[in-house]
């Protein structure tokens, strides 16, 4: 299983930049968890949209989804110029009616069930509901192999711990530092991170969903007070790969 960071900024992407987008392959399949603002033209440095075999979504915030309808438009683009073009699943949970604007021509939005496991592909998802203004759910990510859990956006909450023991990498919402509360906003501190990959066990932490003030690297100097293991930041094309 490799992973890929596409986009990585919370809110907003910064110049050049794109906000929360994840690409994972595994035996010549590609998914991607979240699209947001930005992600589409990321995305092509690595692989062509129609290259894609799935999108699964956290949840309908604009920097999670807001690229979705330009690759509805890349795969229609797309079949017009070849003619051949299969309908591109797009997983999403259907507690908010913008559920319905994943179907489009060429995409197909289908539901997933938070209570229970996803296959797809090479992958099993399992879900965790966050702490966010809107419904948003953490995933479980694993090949059979190895596991990567991605909070997706959330508030500090103590189901983290179990959810993630013992994953290779935590992919964690890391939209503030440790001197501030991101609890009303639906997010977590450096420090809130660090507890959670040292009281799991996981054997990576990685910084995202990151602010575009101050000085970044010191959210990983918080982190490491908690967690000693490997903290990194986000960045656009960090490559993971379980060994």
């Amino acid at each position: 299983m490799k992973l890929t960071v596409i986009g990585y900024w919370g809110g907003y992407p910064a110049a050049d930049g794109a906000t929360s987008a994840y690409l994972l392959e595994k035996d010549g399949f590609t998914l991607l968890v979240d699209a947001g603002s930005g992600s589409l033209s990321k995305l092509q440095k690595y692989i062509s949209p129609n290259e894609l075999n799935a999108v699964i979504l956290s949840h309908y915030h604009h920097d999670h989804v807001a690229d979705i309808g330009v690759l509805q438009y890349a795969r229609l683009v797309s079949y017009y110029i070849t003619g051949v073009q299969e309908v591109l699943p797009i997983y999403a949970h259907t507690e908010d009616q913008k559920f319905a604007s994943l179907t489009h021509e060429y995409t197909k939005g289908i539901e997933y069930n938070p209570e229970k496991p996803l296959e797809v592909g090479p992958f099993r998802i399992t879900f965790l509901k966050t702490k966010h203004p809107v419904p948003c759910y953490g995933m479980r990510i694993t090949d059979g192999k190895s596991s990567i859990v991605y909070t997706a956006d959330t508030a500090y909450t103590e189901e983290w711990v179990p959810f993630a023991s013992n994953a290779d990498l935590l992919i964690a919402d890391c939209n503030f530092y440790a001197d501030q509360d991101g609890s009303n906003a639906g997010h977590m501190t450096s420090k809130e991170c660090g507890t959670i990959a040292d009281q799991a066990n996981v054997k990576q932490l990685l910084l995202s969903h990151l602010p575009q003030y101050r000085e970044r690297n010191q959210l990983v100097t918080e982190a490491k007070h908690y967690y000693q293991g490997s903290v990194n930041l986000a960045a656009e094309g960090f490559i993971w790969r379980n060994t």
